[in-house]
């Protein structure tokens, strides 16, 4: 197997999801590299080595500046044909989906989606029917392309260093024609829900968008970073970019704390893969409360407030 890992990289930092799926690579053994594509990104290698690449390929470009597929898709095209590659691997997120899809199309190669796993015979896994089964699933010809769903793996810290080298940077005429003229920012503060550990989130129970404010203050108090329900930002609560779910996104925090969230299937399929679930809902018949680790049936107004101030009071 010789891979290639796709290296998402915002504000000068490469993803994590990135970085776990290269742990998996790592891991499943045979000849890895990682692909970095940007303006300025050279420094990002020593990163890509830290955490276990072998070998790091920079495509370093002004023409690669604003984070657009298509002169991403024209770099990773010619290095997966140059290089001999059979594995192309990517961590989900708008960018990578794009890329992903892309290269597919360019490669005429099979694509995969939302993987939880692969193995070294070449046999992904993926959850199917609101992740009550899991399927196995593969590739009838190469390159084999694949998008893995966020949070499946961990990054590693080997502490070790990468070989550099530099990638061919020849755009199609195509690929120039779009320019990025505005870059929307994430509306909600703190760390991305994909990124963090500890994540708040809440539902309908809350009662009104103005009582997001505890779950802003006890994921602040935790470091964390708030989610929401699809019924929450279809109301206009809060953004979608903090939507958890089926139709928002997936997350694997180590703690993932509910408030007045009944636990629909839509939900549960975004967040059942928390390492910690604490769930406070009024309801004791609370679906959400089945696949729990730890159920507070009670008043989450009354409750709330005092866990934070606890929470405040030990971390200091």
């Amino acid at each position: 197997m010789k891979t290639l890992v796709f290296l998402e990289h915002h504000d000068g930092a490469i993803q994590k999801g990135a970085l776990g799926v290269l742990a998996k690579a790592v891991a499943l053994g045979g000849a890895v590299a990682g692909v970095l594509t940007g303006s300025d990104v050279r420094a990002l290698a020593e990163e890509a080595g830290a955490h276990g690449a072998p070998t790091v390929w920079v495509a370093d470009d002004e023409r690669l500046a604003a984070p657009l597929p298509q002169p991403r898709v024209d770099v990773l095209a010619k290095l997966v044909r140059d290089e001999g590659f059979d594995t192309v691997l990517f961590a989900q997120s708008v960018l990578a989906a794009d890329v992903a899809a892309g290269l597919a199309a360019r490669l005429d190669a099979g694509l995969n989606w939302d993987l939880v796993d692969l193995n070294a015979d070449g046999v992904g896994t993926r959850p199917a029917l609101a992740d009550s089964v899991y399927v196995d699933v593969g590739w009838t010809d190469g390159p084999r392309l694949a998008v893995f769903r966020s949070g499946t793996f961990d990054p590693s810290r080997t502490g070790g260093t990468a070989e550099v080298k530099d990638a061919a940077v020849e755009l199609e005429d195509f690929s120039t024609l779009a320019e990025m003229v505005e870059q929307a920012h994430a509306e909600q503060q703190g760390p991305s829900i994909e990124e963090a550990d500890v994540i708040v989130a809440g539902g309908r129970g809350l009662g009104e968008p103005e009582k997001f404010s505890l779950a802003e203050e006890l994921a602040q108090a935790l470091g964390g970073a708030v989610g929401a329900t699809r019924a929450v930002v279809d109301a206009g609560w809060y953004p979608y970019s903090a939507q958890v779910g089926q139709t928002g996104k997936t997350v694997s925090p180590k703690l993932y704390v509910a408030l007045g969230i009944s636990g629909a299937i839509q939900h549960k399929v975004g967040m059942q893969s928390s390492n910690v679930i604490v769930s406070i809902n009024k309801d004791p018949n609370a679906p959400i409360f089945e696949f729990s680790d730890l159920g507070v049936v009670g008043d989450l107004h009354e409750i709330v407030p005092k866990l934070t101030e606890l929470v405040r009071a030990r971390r200091s």
